[in-house]
């Protein structure tokens, strides 16, 4: 077999697991959105609260990033990785939305099992003037959230309550409709 048929074969592959496990994910989100309340058209849900999180700052581990720092105020949660091809359309697309709002809509961004070096060049190259937070492998607040695949993106009520969550790349659309739940 030539090495381009294994590459492809092996891309496939990957695909294939990849997809998998985004419609398992999604799945299981929508189990759990479903069963997240009872209730009916005339009795809305509760909305799921936001676990707090404490992390190192990407770059300078002597800082902290911490969800509760944002207590009474809406925010974007942002988990992505460097090495992560829709994070790298999307970082870009979060750090232009940030600085266009003037910093007014409150963003985090959680660096999930990525080397430093790697994510502090990507976000530099990104534009990102957020803070990030870094969450080394085994990625513990990653995986508090339920985020089993990046990017994800959650939008916060000034209450920290999940108004929406956004499975892979989101766009200004998203961004735009996010915020505007996140304000009611």
């Amino acid at each position: 077999m030539t090495t381009r048929a294994r590459w492809l074969r092996d891309t496939s592959r990957t695909t294939k697991i990849v997809s998998s496990a985004a419609a398992a994910a999604l799945v299981a989100a929508l189990v759990w959105l479903a069963g997240s309340g009872s209730g009916s058209a005339a009795t809305p849900r509760a909305l799921p609260v936001a676990r707090n999180f404490t992390l190192r700052a990407l770059g300078d581990p002597g800082q902290e990033i911490t969800l509760a720092r944002y207590a009474g105020e809406p925010v974007i949660v942002n988990f992505f990785a460097s090495w992560c091809t829709p994070c790298q359309r999307e970082t870009p697309v979060l750090a232009r939305f940030y600085r266009d709002s003037g910093g007014r809509t409150a963003i985090i961004g959680v660096d999930g099992n990525d080397q430093t070096a790697s994510a502090l060049r990507f976000v530099q190259r990104a534009g990102v003037t957020y803070p990030v937070g870094s969450d080394p492998y085994p990625a513990a607040t990653t995986i508090s959230w339920g985020v089993d695949a990046l990017p994800q993106t959650f939008f916060l009520d000034s209450r920290h309550r999940i108004v929406k969550r956004v499975f892979g790349a989101v766009t200004m659309k998203d961004l735009t409709a996010g915020v505007a739940l996140m304000r009611r």
